[in-house]
């Protein structure tokens, strides 16, 4: 008795350093090669660069697109957002009226996403949250005024 006791404490000592991956939503469709976290994904949005986005952001203020990115962080506390990033081209995704969440383990993925670009200040104690969340110290999100991606569709390959 006492060594399974010893063995179970043994692994949990072994696997605590592990995070676990949090799905907390399902995807709406999935194939073989991919899931997709939202809604479906509209296929007949523009297609726009993260270059684009982020160089000519006024112009694409509130109009629907999708665009090809990588996910570069993702909140590892509920999967609630992430950074994507293409190049030195950055932007914070979040998800339309916080109705969908990825999986916290797409990190390095490239994605597939429906949405819009707003404009948005955040303050410093939102961006200190934001990077909690991401458990990274990095300095991918700063306070003040961005622009960022709402997102209603995001489909992820599943390798």
């Amino acid at each position: 008795m006492k060594r399974a006791i010893c063995t179970v404490i043994g692994l949990v000592l072994t696997f605590s350093g592990y995070a676990e991956t949090l799905r907390l939503s399902e995807p709406v469709s999935q194939d073989a090669q991919s899931e997709t976290f939202g809604v479906q994904l509209d296929k007949s949005l523009p297609k726009l660069s993260m270059q684009s986005l982020v160089m000519d952001s006024s112009s694409h203020l509130a109009k629907p697109f999708q665009v090809e990115t990588r996910i570069a962080k993702v909140c590892q506390k509920k999967g609630c957002f992430f950074i994507a990033q293409q190049d030195q081209h950055i932007l914070r995704v979040s998800f339309r009226d916080y109705g969908f969440f990825i999986p916290t383990d797409s990190s390095g993925k490239t994605v597939t996403l429906a949405g819009e670009l707003v404009k948005k200040e955040i303050s410093p104690e939102q961006a200190a949250h934001f990077k909690a969340d991401l458990k990274s110290d990095t300095d991918l999100v700063k306070p003040g005024v961005v622009y960022e991606i709402v997102a209603d569709s995001v489909r992820i390959p599943k390798s």
